[in-house]
């Protein structure tokens, strides 16, 4: 054996060691250094392929590894391995052709594995659910409950058609009572799902604490328990506390795509047409690229949805024509959904005759949605005030025209219209539809009661009887309408009616005797109240024995006025008591040194000279020899003239 030989088998073998040495302690950037010496020397050692290969996987460059399984040639020997790196870099459907193109039958443990994740991945869930049953029901070991909590996944998205069998699924981890609240929240049974998930988060705190994970790690993995239950609050009708939950999962920023997609989406319709540049955020964080692979294609279709929602909200016309076209491409399925958003822009572009016509095309193409589509129509017409068209467009059902609410809205239509004549002939042509069809659809009660009163109050006796006769079907022992029905057969057929009038009660199995003599007792001048008061009374009769009370005597007497104190009846009120001072005969106010003739005040309309008249100045004699003048005394206020001082104004609710 040549020196070179033992040197090159020498370096192997080191870097083997060194190679084992870093994958145990987990340094694969290290071990892949190793690998690479060997490669050097050895090209085509597989098995220095295989553990490069390894190395990349583990060190999460999938795309690196999976060219590198290409470039030598092992498709045909590591298997599970390409298909791991594709089914990691999301494709599916190239790792599921890998794994069955291998023929490899029965397939190995792992590659079983592997292709039923794939499968939930493409969606393809009763497969996978079958797939996985095989699965548990051939191994034992220490992934038990790894495996029974992914068939609870898969069992949780089969729930969401309603047609489907769901197993039973076991609750013995938080992860399993958090598929198990999954699947009554797709069965629609919130309560429910929302009891599960408080305890699914109590078990996950508890089972990480004891593990010795930290807070922020526990923090992580509660928030998607959270998220679930704040979505059930919100279908419960509980948006606040809801949003609550939603914020502050954000605010923690997860690491998961799927949950911050899920949170700020459902946090977006909490908003709806309010906080709309939070809302633009959020949905900008929703359709992320990096949330593409991690979402379902119905979360993805909702998601993109409500983005076409949004953009109709902030009224933005051209996005909206933009997105709803997107949104058909992308989503066939909900290309009705897509047509309204789009016709509910136009309509707010004052645009209803486009609208209209994109709704009757769609209508004539899709007869499944020609009934939902129609009343669409209806809806642009009365908008428009084309009542008319509306009602061409509800007799156009069919046989559908003569359900209870488009009967309604047909007879309020013609009212709206003044044509009372058609709108008794549609409900005249509606009883006599159900009484030819024997149709039951449901408690037609009210339209039969309706139609009645209508045909009574418009003469039509005849229709109206028939109404009745079809609603005493329905409620046997209702005395009104058996009432109703002897007036209606009364005015065309006395005979049917005095034989119906039989069925009623008599008077006196309605009334007792004592309910009589109070409503003949009571007077009816007086009030309800009073009435019903002495109607009471006349009820209770006294004990034999027992002395009737006297009536006791009114505690309230009458006040005597007061007088002021310094009344004086010998002396006769003042005649002008009831004016206000400035208005009194000789009122005189000095301001600044001015005379009273300055200020005087009149009322309303009279003359400025007349207040002359009223200056006693130039009555009184000034000369020296004529007697003294006279002084002006006021008189004593009588007992309403007294003001408080700081003027004369009025209070409110007090007297003057």
């Amino acid at each position: 054996m040549s020196k070179e030989t033992n040197t090159k088998e020498a370096l192997v073998k080191a870097a083997y060691s060194d190679v084992n040495k870093f994958a145990s302690n987990q340094e694969y950037d290290k071990a892949v250094k190793a690998v690479n010496r060997i490669l050097g020397v050895a090209p085509d050692d597989q098995t220095a392929l295989h553990c490069k290969v390894v190395c990349l996987m583990q060190l999460s460059k999938f795309d690196e590894a999976h060219k590198f399984i290409e470039k030598n040639r092992m498709n045909g020997t590591l298997i599970f391995e390409k298909a791991y790196c594709e089914y990691r870099l999301n494709k599916q459907l190239q790792a599921l052709k890998t794994i069955d193109e291998a023929g490899m039958q029965p397939l190995p443990d792992k590659l079983k594995e592997l292709r039923t994740q794939v499968l939930y991945r493409l969606e393809k869930y009763e497969e996978c659910l079958e797939a996985y049953k095989d699965i548990i029901k051939n191994s034992s070991d220490e992934y038990e409950d790894e495996r029974r909590t992914n068939l609870s996944a898969v069992a949780a998205n089969l729930a969401l058609d309603p047609n489907k069998d769901v197993p039973d699924v076991p609750e013995d981890t938080y992860e399993q009572y958090f598929n198990s609240a999954c699947i009554q929240s797709n069965r629609q049974k919130f309560v429910e799902a929302e009891r599960k998930l408080r305890s699914s988060e109590k078990l996950c705190r508890e089972f990480l604490e004891e593990e010795g994970a930290s807070e922020e790690e526990i923090i992580e993995e509660l928030d998607v328990i959270r998220v679930q239950l704040a979505f059930c609050l919100q279908q419960q009708g509980k948006t606040k506390e809801a949003g609550i939950i939603y914020a502050d999962c954000l605010r923690h920023k997860p690491k998961d795509a799927a949950l911050v997609a899920v949170a700020s989406n459902n946090a977006v319709v909490i908003n709806k047409d309010q906080n709309v540049f939070d809302s633009k955020k959020k949905i900008r964080a929703a359709m992320a690229d990096v949330c593409e692979a991690k979402l379902t294609s119905r979360q993805k279709q909702i998601i993109a949805l409500n983005n076409c929602l949004l953009a109709l909200y902030t009224n933005a016309s051209d996005q909206v024509q933009q997105l709803s076209q997107k949104l058909v491409q992308s989503y066939p399925k909900i290309e009705f959904e897509a047509l309204l958003i789009r016709c509910s822009q136009l309509a707010k572009d004052h645009k209803h005759k486009d609208a209209i016509e994109q709704l009757q095309k769609f209508a004539a193409a899709h007869k499944t949605h020609e009934f939902v589509t129609k009343f669409a129509i209806i809806q642009l017409q009365l908008l428009q005030g084309n009542r008319k068209d509306a009602i061409e467009t509800l007799l156009s059902l069919g046989e559908a025209k003569y359900k209870p609410g488009i009967v309604s809205a047909l007879v309020t239509l013609y009212l709206g219209t003044d044509n009372k004549p058609a709108a008794s002939a549609v409900l005249k042509t509606a009883v006599d539809w159900y009484k030819q069809n024997n149709v039951s659809s449901g408690d037609l009660s009210d339209m039969w009661r309706q139609a009645a009163e209508f045909h009574l109050r418009g003469g039509a006796s005849e229709t109206a009887a028939s109404s009745l006769e079809e609603l005493l079907k329905l409620k046997p022992n209702d005395m009104k309408v058996l009432a109703q029905l002897v007036i209606a057969y009364a005015q065309f057929n006395p005979k049917r009616a005095l034989e119906i009038s039989r069925k009623l009660p008599k008077l006196e199995t309605l009334t007792t005797a004592s309910e009589i003599d109070a409503l003949e007792a009571a007077n009816w001048v007086m009030s309800a109240k009073a009435a019903k008061k002495t109607a009471a009374n006349a009820k209770v009769e006294a004990s034999p024995g027992t002395p009737a009370a006297e009536k006791k005597k009114s505690a309230h007497r009458k006040r005597k006025g007061k007088l002021p104190k310094n009344y004086n009846a010998e002396v006769a009120p003042d005649p002008e008591r009831w004016l206000p001072k400035y208005e009194r005969t000789g009122f005189r106010k000095k301001r600044g040194g001015a005379r009273a003739k300055d200020i005087i005040k009149g009322s309303q309309g009279m003359a400025s000279g007349a207040a002359d008249q009223y200056d006693m100045s130039n009555r009184v004699n000034l000369n020296k020899n004529s007697p003294a003048t006279p002084v002006y005394q006021e008189p004593t206020p009588g007992p309403r003239q007294q003001h408080r001082k700081g003027g004369h104004k009025k209070k409110k609710g007090g007297r003057f």
